[in-house]
Parts: structure tokens; sequence; C-alpha cells
């Protein structure tokens, strides 16, 4: 037993140095609505300071695999930005770097990337340079602390050639997801991609086994699947309908329970892992993080969350003209913020932004460099960057003034862009 425990404690400092992560950023995210109009879902902004796919990143960092490619598509120069700043800390001379991949047409001149294995395989000259024996590939759009060193060590004590991280979900909510079966040595035996009707796991017929997105591939075997199934003329290209499937007949395939290598705080808490894929999901993570006791924690110093640091002056909190003061209650407030005699509750502000005084702010997640006008009321929102909210602007009370100048959720959050105050 002591001898299995050091083995597995010299597999997880070597084995991320082996590997090379491919985290694939290039989708809108169309259920964000006009969040991502102007950027891929990756590059949203999130929880006071970050934008989403730093949770990925900063996963890879922090567990040791520091050679990074990120594979870009849509609407990029955000988030391309955004690494390009943030994320150029990592030295090269110690073979350490994020490459930023955008599709180029690279195979061919008739096709951007047609899926998620297409996007892996128009770099497949690129990966070979990587000369790594494993590839972890990840989506960057979902919120969550992994260790994947940890799953590296079980990747390969389960001899597998793949191996999939999986949550357990409600059944109901599991079609948006790849389901699988396993067997006793989580030998995976069944997966479908977003099935109508999940299968649900043994013995519990309220729960389904879901995949997260996060494939651990041997070089060798990913590139073989990828050239087979380019030729395919019935392909997707996907990872989850296509490669994962015939990885699964070939019987290569395992899944990774997140439980064994989620990162946590509190050892009696739950496995944290979010898809912000709506507009109410993104506001309700964004305002889980203000609350007492957050279901993420951000504070966690072993095992922080990089991001590109701006050099922004502390926030500031001041009367009003007339003196009186105001009130923040169970909020985050980001660095660059302004707050001149007004009530904030439960609200999440990024950095830079600016309420001036006699406002009331409830429930609201203010993105960068807004400024809302003096006099305004604003209840459960999402405010995007640099939008300016006019004095006495009342948003958030009146369900059909809000349906008719912003986008309102069936339960009754409001997206405010700039273009939409644009048309007022």
């Amino acid at each position: 037993m002591e001898m299995q425990l050091i083995d597995k404690a010299t597999l997880a400092r070597q084995l991320p140095s082996r590997a090379v992560a491919l985290v694939l950023a290039g989708g809108r995210g169309s259920r964000l609505k006009q969040l991502t109009d102007h950027r891929a879902k990756p590059g949203v902004h999130f929880g006071g300071k970050f934008r989403i796919i730093d949770f990925a990143l900063s996963n890879c960092i922090n567990s040791g695999v520091r050679r990074i490619g990120v594979i870009t598509q849509y609407k990029s120069h955000s988030l391309m930005r955004h690494l390009q700043r943030g994320w150029s800390f990592l030295r090269n001379e110690m073979n350490e770097f994020v490459d930023v991949l955008p599709a180029q047409q690279r195979v061919d001149e008739a096709h951007w990337y047609r899926g998620t294995a297409d996007a892996i395989y128009q770099n497949l000259d690129i990966l070979r340079t990587y000369r790594s024996e494993y590839v972890v590939i990840l989506a960057g759009d979902h919120i969550y602390k992994m260790d994947y060193s940890r799953m590296l060590v079980d990747h390969v004590l389960l001899g597998a050639e793949v191996t999939v991280a999986c949550i357990e979900v409600p059944r109901a909510e599991a079609s948006a997801f790849g389901v699988m079966a396993v067997d006793e040595s989580r030998k995976i035996i069944d997966f479908i991609e977003k099935p109508e009707s999940p299968p649900a796991m043994p013995g519990n017929d309220n729960v389904s086994l879901a995949s997260m997105g996060v494939y651990i591939f041997n070089t060798r075997y990913l590139e073989r699947l990828l050239e087979e199934d380019i030729v395919l003329a019935g392909s997707s290209h996907d990872f989850g309908k296509d490669l994962i499937p015939k990885s699964v007949l070939e019987g290569k395939a395992f899944a990774h329970p997140f439980s064994l290598s989620c990162v946590m705080t509190e050892s009696s808490g739950e496995p944290y892992w979010r898809d912000v894929g709506t507009v109410d999901a993104y506001w309700a993570a964004n305002l889980d993080l203000a609350s007492v006791t957050p279901e993420l924690d951000v504070y966690d110093t072993n095992w922080p969350i990089w991001t590109l640091q701006e050099q922004l002056p502390p926030a500031k909190f001041v009367q009003d003209r007339n003196g009186s003061h105001g009130m923040t209650l169970n909020s985050l407030v980001s660095g660059g913020c302004i707050v001149s005699g007004s009530l904030v509750i439960n609200s999440v502000l990024f950095s830079q932004v600016r309420i001036h005084s006699f406002c009331t702010v409830d429930s609201t997640v203010i993105l960068p460099q807004v400024v809302i006008g003096r006099g305004s009321r604003i209840r459960r929102c999402i405010i995007d960057r640099a939008c300016e909210i006019p004095e006495n602007t009342i948003i958030g009370e009146n369900a059909e003034d809000d349906e008719r100048r912003f986008h309102r959720t069936e339960t009754g959050v409001v997206l405010v862009t700039r273009d939409m105050l644009d048309k007022l």
C-alpha cells in the first residue's frame, strides 16, 4: 500500500511534464444571448475579475501542465487579447507556454473547424511538434477546479487509451451532455451524446453519468482516431458524437469520476462544476460568489485562479454630495470601483465600475467599466461591459418595460448591453 502511494506521488509529479493541454475555446455560447455578440463564451467575464477560460487554464498551471494550446474560432479578438496580456508569464526557455491556435483553414481552404475533433485534427502538425505522450483535451467554457495530475495518474494506472472525466447529474438535465454507462472496472461500455431519453445509473433512476468534456488521450491513439475519422463521410468530426463512441467500441475508454480529482477547500463539500451556458445560470453562478458561504472558493491560496492582473487602485466607498452614507452588503467589489452614497446588495462589481449617488443596486452582476447614473434603481440584472446607465433609470421592477428595452429571461433576469442602450 505504501509503495503504491509512493508510485502515485511520483507519477503525479512526472506525468504533467509529459502531457500537453489543448483547450477548445472557439464556441459562441449562443444561449448567453447578447453577452456573446462580440466575444466567444470562454472570453466572457466571470467572478468579479476573471474570464471563464481562466478556470481551465488555472487548473492546468496548478496541476503542473504548463504546455497549453488554446484553439479559438468565433469572435476571438477579446479572448486572444486577454491571453496575450494575462497569460504571457510562462517561460518558454523552461518549455512552458500558452499557444493561441486560431482557425486558419490549415488542412484545406474549404473548411473552418467543423467540430471539436476537427479542431484538433487541423492542428495535428502543431501537436506533433510538442512531442507529448498524453493530450489533455478541455472545454474552455466551464467553471470548476480540478487537478489534472490526479486524472493523469488514474489514466495511466487504468491502462486506458482515453479517459473521460464524468460527473453525476440529474437525469432530467442529462440530455445536454454525453451520457455513459460503465462496468465495475470503470470501463465505458456505452456512450450516447445528448440523448433525448438519458439512461439512468444502476440503482438510481434519477441520476445519469455525464461527460464533463475533459478527456485524456494517449497521443498516438488520438492521432490514429483523428486520421481515421477525418475521411469518414458521415462523421460530424466531434469527440462526443464520433471519437469517444468509437473508442468505447474498441474497449479503450475508461471513466474518471470528478470526485477523485476535484479541488475542494472543505472535504465535506460537493464537487463544484458549472456550465454557465444560459443567462440565468451565469447570473446565479456569479451571485453565488458574493454569498456568505459560496459553493466555489476563489480565495483558496493553494489553488489560485490566475488571470490578467490590471494595475488598478483599491475600491472606494464615499459619501454622496449631501454627506449621506451608502451601504454595501454581501457583494464582491473589484479594484478601481467607486461607490458614492448608494445601496449595493448581493451584487458583483467588476473592475472600474462607477456607481453615482442615490442608487440602489440589488442582485446584479456589473461587468467592467460600467457607469450607473445617479438616482438609478437596478435589480436582478446583468450589465455588460462599458455600459453607461442614464440618471434615474429603473430596471428590474417592471417586466413589460424590461422586455421592451432589454433581454429578459423567464425568471426575470434582465441583460443590458451597449447596443440595447443605444437604441433607447
